[in-house]
């Protein structure tokens, strides 16, 4: 029987590396020290869960450290359900998986199926068991090495409640355990699943159809037992069970796969860490109220969801808080973004307004050059220069000249007039002297 709802609470023990508690999905979170007693019979809540495993664990715990050995394995008790640390442990996708097998490169990927997994009550079903060849068991070395004349038959069996991808690695892994495989897979149905394990999410019918559908799976056996025994694997004509090594017990069985490894016919498949139904729980019960809002929201009542009328009248209310505050908080965004637009335009005007400014009034500027242009000419209306002096005396020669001929031409006059004079004065001097 593995699965996640078929399996202890949401928890998690690490080993050291000497031997390490290996991960994948059928009873999942069932990580405990090597044989704990854990009884089927206990609540289905996984906080109960996970307190009632704590003293198992811790005594365990205890019984081997105290014993002192280094080559026994140690182990931590660390809940995966704290709202202060997600189940949900970091993976990095860009790594390869060891455990998944893809198609060789360039060849042509074979095509998902188009049929789904048969039911063990079917006629096709009873066919395929018919045609199988019961009579020599095959042992594992055998099996391993291919040499088996017809696909090996392999069981795997659990709960499979809210099928998830711990479910579809542990089905991949019993798929690949060996060359050629015909994989059945049990599924228990809700009476002993109630009965021994505690309320499922889905009902049977679901869970039988999301592992029927699953690309692994080439049968699915309805209302498998919660213990196997050596009848039902020879009517079946099993060959191996798949299942994680951990022990699973139950009320009177130690560990209910023992007798299965001691035959030699038992497959150990690895768990995925931190994803387990349980685990899926845990995240839903933590994000309860989102959910809820969610779900009234989309139009489911009160009564489909179990909330009483006051709690659907207080989450309606929040609900109108939480629109009024993502209402306000997009005005004073748009405000703020607004005002960065406006900012950036102002700053982009300003820069323009400086370079204006500078380009009138700067050290360069028009006003600057204009008022240098009009120094320069007041300062030579003012100040002439000598080659402005030079140019004016140029100018002023052929006045200079004029008057000097002026001058010349009285002189000349004037000398004329004072011989003739004197010329006519001398006879009357003469003439008086006589």
């Amino acid at each position: 029987m593995g699965d996640a709802a078929k399996s202890s609470p949401s928890y998690s023990l690490r080993q050291r590396p000497t031997k390490s508690v290996s991960p994948t999905g059928s009873r999942s979170s069932r990580r405990s020290a090597p044989k704990p007693r854990l009884s089927r019979k206990r609540s289905h809540s996984p906080q109960v869960l996970v307190d009632n495993m704590a003293g198992e664990l811790d005594d365990d715990t205890a019984s081997q450290t105290s014993s002192g050995s280094e080559d026994s394995p140690r182990f931590t008790y660390t809940p995966s359900t704290s709202k202060e640390t997600s189940p949900v442990p970091a993976r990095s996708y860009a790594d390869t998986d060891p455990l998944v097998k893809e198609p060789p490169m360039n060849e042509q990927p074979p095509l998902a199926l188009t049929f789904a997994a048969l039911y063990s009550d079917g006629e096709l079903a009873q066919q395929e068991r018919d045609r199988v060849n019961y009579d020599v068991q095959v042992s594992l070395e055998k099996a391993k090495a291919g040499e088996c004349d017809r696909p090996i038959r392999v069981y795997a069996d659990g709960i499979y409640d809210l099928f998830h991808a711990g479910h579809a690695r542990q089905l991949m892994q019993a798929k690949t355990a060996f060359p050629s495989v015909y994989l059945i897979v049990g599924v228990c149905n809700d009476a002993l699943t109630h009965k021994l394990k505690g309320k499922t999410v889905m009902n049977e019918w679901e869970r039988y159809e999301s592992v029927r559908h699953c690309r692994y799976v080439d049968e699915v056996y309805r209302n498998a037992p919660w213990v196997l025994t050596p009848e039902f694997l020879a009517e079946n004509k099993i060959d191996f069970v798949a299942h994680d090594d951990l022990p699973y017990g139950a009320d009177d069985h130690d560990d209910i796969y023992h007798w299965v490894k001691q035959a030699g016919r038992f497959v150990a498949t690895q768990r995925t860490e931190g994803v387990s139904t349980s685990d899926v729980v845990a995240r839903i019960v933590r994000d309860y109220d989102i959910y809820v809002r969610r779900n009234l929201k989309r139009g489911y009542t009160r009564k489909d969801l179990n909330v009483g009328f006051m709690k659907e009248k207080r989450i309606q209310f929040q609900e109108k808080i939480g629109t009024i505050r993502k209402r306000t908080q997009k005005v004073v965004e748009d405000i703020e973004e607004r005002s960065h637009q406006v900012l950036n335009k102002w700053e982009e005007k300003s820069r323009e307004f400086v370079d204006n400014f500078l380009l009138l009034f700067g050290q360069q500027g028009r006003l600057n050059r204009m008022w240098s242009a009009s120094k320069k000419s007041l300062k030579r209306a003012l100040s002439p220069s000598a080659s402005d002096e030079e140019a004016s005396d140029t100018e002023d020669k052929p006045t200079v000249s004029r008057k000097r001929r002026r001058e010349a031409d009285l002189s000349e006059d004037e000398d004329e007039g004072a011989s003739n004079y004197s010329s006519k004065a001398a006879p009357l001097s003469t003439s008086l002297e006589s």
